[in-house]
């Protein structure tokens, strides 16, 4: 599915514009409703750097830099995988996507109340064309230039499979940032420096919780939310305890057990799992024994239990996959008619078929390979991933009740499982995929060798290598026609159906638990305009639509 500018949410956007005129709900809790807290298990936050743009500043590890700092569009996760502009009243791709126009919306103030400017939209983007900042989200920018109220950003290569990136990098004012030095280390705390557009500012932070107070002057209209507080806790079961007892009201976060351990505790309390074009998925090495041979991969497609992972191992926080071309329902439009509607199922009669026909045999119940050797493999999966750990034993007991493979459950630390990934010296791994909101994205990470550099690998961990499949890769993210696009996917289709080079189990979803005490107005099941997770770029838009509650 192509990224599609969401005209619904371009209206709300703008009826909030004319009817928040009079300025946000401030930080008067009498005046306004309650607070928010926002809490992470991510442990003790000890130093303040209101940097937007280091992934280990606090405003990043918090999140509270995403409702500082805004981004010319939100483009969907989920839903309809729309795009929304947001500090741009719009934007447009050239038909390559090696050129964006954006046009900077009108009557927005810097929170220290400066205008804002197509000049610091500009100036945000040059920082990484001018080597001031550095590129960590690879926009390869050729040039920026301004014309009244339109910025045109050119890019080097094709931003198809990469618009989100483009569109979320985070707008900063020239005002400000022209004097910081090196933004790539400065902690923006200086009075007075940590200004943005988004709908709350900074008011104190502390080792024990960050408040943002509502920006009274958001261009984006009256805030229902006055207050919110950022909060860190220990680990997963502290801050279980912490949302079960509203102590905490939003988070992102894997619960076990969660309509024991936190939906049974009110009513009120909420949980959504929004599915992304990104999957949990069964990578398998390729260059070895038994999945050398596809026809082994391909009687494992047919055995594997997709819907057993959504429910037990993901209890429920998931949307089975089961398209033979390994794309979920969010990116169903780009299968290929030739694929349309033809899906696996577990059918364990067609997969010792396949077996068969291939030369296995069986030894009593165990699986013999055509070289007359027992077929046995191990997962791996580090210790402590309690959803993918339960898949492991769910895999381990499916195939050897279905096919006679004794399966070897792996639970290495994160250091001994990343070195075997990137090495090749794995037999199967689950892994997630790389989300480019369209189906670049899982054959990117199945098929794709750019990703494997001085034989390291950082995704297509099964080394898959077929020069035709990866012209068509290429074709497919730098293509100037639809046409041309709908030419290469249909040659990666074919190869991945044919070949199997991995095993998508399950959308990867976007978590939120949040509650409905105060405020309603959030994404759902039915209303999927965003995921319900705090730590994406979508929360200023959440925080727009939540109401105060009846």
């Amino acid at each position: 599915m192509r990224l599609r500018t969401s005209l619904a949410a371009v209206g709300v956007a703008a009826a909030l514009v004319l009817t928040g005129c009079a300025g946000g709900g401030g930080s008067d809790a009498d005046s306004a409703g309650a607070a928010l807290t926002i809490a992470k298990p991510d442990g003790a936050i000890t130093t303040e750097s209101n940097n937007p743009y280091l992934g280990d500043s606090s405003a990043s590890k918090y999140g509270y830099g995403k409702v500082i700092f805004e981004s010319l569009a939100l483009v969907n996760p989920t839903g309809d995988l729309g795009t929304t502009p947001w500090l741009a009243e719009s934007v447009e791709w050239n038909d390559d996507y090696t050129q964006l126009t954006a046009v900077a919306r009108s009557g927005v103030k810097w929170s220290d109340g400066e205008d804002f400017t197509a000049d610091d939209i500009a100036f945000s983007y040059n920082q990484v064309l001018d080597g001031k900042l550095n590129d960590t989200n690879a926009l390869d920018l050729k040039s920026v230039t301004v014309d009244g109220d339109t910025v045109t950003i050119d890019f080097n290569s094709s931003k198809y499979t990469q618009q989100a990136r483009v569109l979320h990098f985070q707008i900063v004012p020239e005002h400000i940032w022209k004097d910081i030095k090196d933004p790539n280390t400065d902690p923006v705390t200086g009075e007075g420096q940590a200004v943005g557009t988004g709908p709350y500012v900074l008011d104190s932070w502390t080792t024990e919780s960050v408040t943002l107070a509502a920006n009274p002057d958001y261009w984006g209209g009256e805030l229902a939310v006055p207050e919110l507080h950022y909060v860190s806790y220990g680990d997963n079961a502290a801050l279980t305890t912490a949302l079960a007892t509203g102590e905490a009201d939003w988070a992102q976060a894997f619960i076990p057990q969660i309509e024991d351990s936190y939906l049974s505790a009110d009513p009120d309390n909420k949980f959504l799992a929004s599915p992304t074009a990104g999957a949990g998925t069964l990578f398998m090495n390729l260059q070895t024994k038994p999945f050398n041979d596809p026809a082994l991969r391909q009687a494992l497609a047919w055995t594997i239990d997709r819907q057993a992972y959504v429910d037990i191992a993901r209890e429920g926080a998931s949307e089975a996959i089961w398209s033979v071309t390994g794309l979920g329902t969010l990116l169903e439009d780009e299968i290929v008619p030739e694929y349309a509607g033809q899906n696996y199922e577990v059918d364990i009669d067609k997969a010792r078929q396949i077996l068969t026909d291939a030369g296995y045999t069986w030894d009593g119940e165990t699986l013999v390979d055509p070289d007359g050797e027992d077929v046995t493999f191990s997962i791996s999966v580090p210790a402590g991933w309690s959803d993918w750990n339960t898949e492991q034993a769910l895999l381990a007991e499916e195939l050897k009740e279905g096919l006679g493979i004794e399966v070897k459950v792996d639970q290495p630390d994160w250091g001994g499982w990343d070195a075997a990934r990137q090495e090749g010296t794995f037999q199967a791994i689950i892994h997630w995929l790389e989300d480019t909101g369209n189906a670049y994205g899982l054959y990117t990470s199945a098929m794709d060798p750019k990703w494997i550099v001085d034989g390291k690998a950082a995704f297509n961990f099964g080394r898959f290598d077929d020069p035709e499949v990866t012209a068509a890769l290429n074709t497919y993210a730098n293509a100037s026609s639809d046409a041309d696009r709908d030419a290469a996917i249909a040659v990666i289709e074919k190869a991945f159906v044919e070949n199997v080079p991995v095993i998508p189990l399950g959308a990867h979803p976007l978590l939120g638990e949040f509650n409905t005490r105060n405020y309603v107005g959030w994404p759902s099941a039915d209303d999927q305009y965003a995921s319900a997770d705090p730590t994406q770029p979508a929360i200023v838009q959440i925080l727009t639509k939540l109401q105060p509650a009846e």
